[in-house]
């Protein structure tokens, strides 16, 4: 909690997204306030943590924090804002959801967004924030989650196993089955895919 230490005169939350890079689905973000009496063991970016640890950890997170709340935008606002914008209305809705007002964010990355709070942007948060963590952890969870949910909505696309990323079976599915209503057709490399054409590695979405 040092980066939190930093800031006093009221509650500090971490607020992280994810899903930005997939070709399905919404973009997710969590906002959480932790109490610093009470912090979860093994706190850490999402994306170096097994999906069993992040479940587990997602409880206690859950179980142990001030205050927490999760935040979504649509394919349908990320076709209209594009993904950086949608990425920010995510995290607004989740900080405005929190049920203890926070007055500072901690927000993973260099890009300021408008939050309803004073906001310090931290390049690499989740692995120097325990707050940024733990929001990374949540938003990851809740979005996996839903995706899983979406393949059974929508089967034969694999969204369970690849949660909407890039992938060769992602591919496959785009290009035999066509686009489902939670594809980002606003994104090129979908498509591409959908035509059965292959999108050059600078055209992907990056990683998330």
């Amino acid at each position: 909690m040092r980066l939190e230490k930093a800031f006093s005169g009221g509650p500090i939350c971490g607020v992280d997204e994810a899903g930005r890079g997939p070709w399905a689905g919404p973009v997710s973000a969590a906002a959480v306030i932790l109490n610093p009496r009470k912090i979860p063991k093994g706190l850490n970016d999402s994306k170096k943590l097994s999906a069993k640890t992040r479940e587990a950890l997602e409880l206690e997170i859950k179980a142990m924090a001030l205050a927490w709340c999760v935040g979504f935008a649509s394919v349908e606002e990320i076709a209209r804002l594009n993904i950086l914008h949608a990425a920010g209305l995510a995290m607004r809705r989740a900080v405005e959801g929190l049920s203890v007002r926070p007055m500072y964010a901690l927000v993973d990355g260099n890009y300021r967004f408008d939050l309803p709070c004073t906001t310090q942007t931290v390049v690499g948060g989740d692995g120097k924030s325990k707050s940024i963590a733990a929001a990374s952890i949540l938003a990851k969870v809740a979005r996996d989650r839903l995706m899983i949910e979406m393949d059974a909505r929508y089967p034969g696309y694999g969204f369970a196993r690849h949660k909407g990323y890039h992938a060769a079976i992602h591919v496959e599915a785009l290009r035999t089955l066509g686009p489902c209503e939670i594809h980002r057709l606003s994104w090129a490399p979908v498509r591409l895919a959908v035509m059965g054409q292959s999108a050059r590695a600078e055209d992907l979405p990056f990683a998330d």
